[in-house]
């Protein structure tokens, strides 16, 4: 008997929704009826970022510290321009038509800033000049948040300098209030993440130079079901939990005889998922080379 030599079984939006369908006992006969199913997988997406169970989409992100600049993006964030040659690290530019400002942190290339988070909105074709060395040039393509909103949170944080990792905390938001000095500048050893729609961090102390890299592994969101051919960026054994959370969803608003059922089968499939889901270390006990006597 031969086998089919493949491992690439794979659902798209479209089959997701007619499984689910099908366990509530029933068909997708419209096209709203593949819209609201499709506003459930979203919404059940989103609920498993509230859950974390998404450890395939942490990213590790680097960040090279601009000396003088506490503030940066939870995600990486630039901007494509005509020319970055002329300008410096750590200055501020501003746009000359949408009056837009941002910080530059790091010169990537010859046509590219990475940048703090702007105030206000750059515009396309916007005349960019340098607060402090007079240098202009031209915003080419709108500036793409799209990677700092996908981070839900960030997970463990280093900063590298001279090639050492040294381990900075994070710290709670009343914690980095009341730190009294918030310019002090040295190598950062804590941060606070800003969860803000597009998350920010605050660290301290300032950086006092261009070469720190500050490393971080952030959970970031699973990409939205939007064209009914897409399929996921999810590992084939959380497929049987997809199928359930929907079918589960689904029954809430066109099912409710079978509600409690489909709940019962989605927590089962979500727990089996959540356990596998997580980091795996060895673990070692050593016993003591001491002995105990007894009389």
């Amino acid at each position: 008997m031969a086998t089919s030599s493949s491992t690439d079984f794979d659902l798209d939006v479209a089959d997701y929704i007619e499984e689910a369908f099908e366990r509530c006992g029933l068909e997708v006969r419209t096209g709203y009826d593949l819209k609201t199913a499709k506003r459930s997988l979203n919404l059940l997406l989103a609920e498993w970022a509230n859950r974390g169970l998404n450890q395939w989409t942490i990213k590790q992100t680097s960040i090279t510290t601009a000396s003088g600049i506490r503030v940066y993006p939870g995600g990486t964030l630039t901007m494509t321009v005509g020319a970055s040659g002329a300008f410096s690290v750590g200055e501020t530019i501003t746009g000359s038509v949408s009056a837009a400002t941002c910080s530059i942190t790091n010169l990537p290339s010859a046509t590219s800033f990475a940048i703090t988070i702007p105030v206000g909105l750059f515009t396309t074709a916007d005349t960019l000049t340098g607060g402090s060395s007079g240098a202009t040039t031209t915003l080419t393509t709108a500036v793409d948040f799209s990677d700092v909103q996908s981070t839900i949170d960030i997970l463990s944080t280093v900063v590298r300098r001279d090639n050492t990792d040294y381990s900075v905390p994070r710290v709670s938001r009343d914690d980095y209030l009341t730190i009294p000095n918030k310019t002090s500048e040295g190598r950062v050893d804590q941060f606070f993440l800003n969860r803000l729609i597009t998350p920010e961090l605050k660290v301290w102390p300032v950086p006092n130079n261009n070469t720190d890299i500050i490393i971080f592994n952030r959970l970031t969101r699973i990409q939205d079901a939007d064209a009914y051919t897409n399929t996921f960026e999810v590992p084939f054994r959380f497929y049987p939990c997809l199928a359930a959370g929907l079918a589960y969803y689904l029954s809430l608003k066109r099912a409710p005889d079978r509600t409690q059922l489909l709940k019962t089968i989605y927590d089962e499939e979500f727990d089996r998922a959540a356990v596998e889901d997580r980091d795996r270390a060895s673990f070692t006990i050593q016993p003591g080379l001491g002995y105990s006597r007894f009389n």
